[in-house]
C-alpha cells in the first residue's frame, strides 16, 4: 500500500501483546461508549499496518463470538480526505451483521459516542472479488444489485479527534448501517452522476453526487478489494459492501429524523432515539 508519509505504512512495529492491548482498548470504549485518546497517544510509531492489526484482532475475537460478518466498507474515498491524510487508498472496516438495522427504525444514540449520518451506495456481490488487479469492470460484473445507504459513523475518540492508525483500528468508525430505498442493478443506471440529498428533521443539510467518491464508486470497493488482497483477505460473493461517504457526516442526537434522497435508488430514512 503505497502512502505519502512513511510513518502511515503497512509496515508492522507492535507486538502481539501491544495489538491485543489496544484491541482490548478499543473494544471498551465502543462496547461501552466511551472516548478515549487515539491511540498514538501512547504509540506514537503506530502505522496503517499496525492500526489494521488492531481491527482484524477485534474481528477475529467477535466471530468467534459468534457475531456474523456481512461485509466490509471503504473510508477516506474522496480525494479531499485522501489528501488530508496522506494516501491513495481507501481505508477499509468490517461491516457485522448486527451492526444493520431496518430502514426507517429508530436507532439508540445512548451507545454510541460521536454519531453521525453520511450518505453511501452499497453493493452486494454476487461473485467472489480479490487480488490486486480488481477493475472497476470486475467490480460491476461481480455486483449483483446496489442500493442507497446511511451509514451511522462513531468515533471512539475524545474530541472527535483521530489519525489513521488509530481510526483503522477503530474499524473505521463503524457502528451502525441502514439500507433502503430502491435495489438496482448497476446496469441499468449511471453510477457516476448520481445526485443525493441528505435532510434532518425536514430540511436539506447536505447534498452531493456519486463523482465524489473516487469519481465512481465501483472504484472504491476495486481499491478496497486491493486493500484486502494485502491483508490476505479477499471479498466473497455474498457481500455487503458500503462505498465510502458522498457527503459529509452529519452530527446527530436522540429526535432527529435523516432522509436520504438518491437520483434513480429513491431513499432510505433513520430515526435517532
Amino acid at each position: 500500500m503505497s502512502a505519502e508519509n512513511p510513518n502511515q505504512s503497512m509496515t508492522l512495529t507492535l507486538g502481539r501483546e501491544d495489538i491485543v492491548r489496544l484491541s482490548d482498548r478499543i473494544e471498551a470504549a465502543q462496547t461501552g461508549a466511551k472516548a478515549i485518546p487515539k491511540l498514538t497517544d501512547d504509540f506514537p510509531g503506530m502505522t496503517l499496518a499496525d492500526g489494521y492489526a488492531v481491527q482484524l484482532e477485534l474481528r477475529r475475537r467477535w466471530l468467534a463470538q459468534g457475531r456474523r460478518q456481512a461485509g466490509w466498507k471503504a473510508g477516506l474515498t474522496s480525494k479531499a480526505k485522501m489528501d488530508q491524510m496522506g494516501v491513495r487508498v481507501p481505508s477499509i472496516g468490517f461491516l457485522l451483521a448486527d451492526m444493520a438495522r431496518p430502514e426507517n427504525s429508530a436507532v439508540r444514540t445512548d451507545d454510541l459516542v460521536h454519531p453521525r449520518a453520511e450518505c453511501e451506495i452499497a453493493f452486494v456481490t454476487k461473485a467472489r472479488l480479490a487480488g490486486d488487479q480488481v477493475t472497476r469492470e470486475d467490480v460491476l460484473a461481480a455486483t449483483d444489485f446496489v442500493l442507497p445507504a446511511i451509514e451511522v459513523i462513531d468515533s471512539r475518540f475524545s474530541g472527535f479527534k483521530f489519525d489513521l492508525p488509530s481510526v483503522v483500528a477503530d474499524n473505521g468508525s463503524s457502528a451502525r448501517y441502514v439500507a433502503g430505498g430502491r435495489a438496482r442493478y448497476a446496469s441499468d443506471i449511471d453510477l457516476s452522476t448520481l445526485g443525493v440529498v441528505m435532510e434532518k428533521n425536514g430540511e436539506a443539510v447536505t447534498m452531493g453526487a456519486s463523482a465524489a467518491v473516487m469519481g465512481h464508486p465501483a472504484d472504491a470497493i476495486a481499491l478496497m478489494v486491493r486493500v484486502l488482497h494485502e491483508l490476505g483477505e479477499d471479498l466473497p460473493a455474498g457481500s455487503f459492501v458500503m462505498s465510502g461517504a458522498i457527503t459529509e457526516a452529519i452530527a446527530v442526537k436522540p429526535g432527529d429524523n435523516v432522509i436520504a434522497r438518491y437520483q434513480e435508488l429513491g431513499s432510505v430514512s433513520v430515526r435517532f432515539i
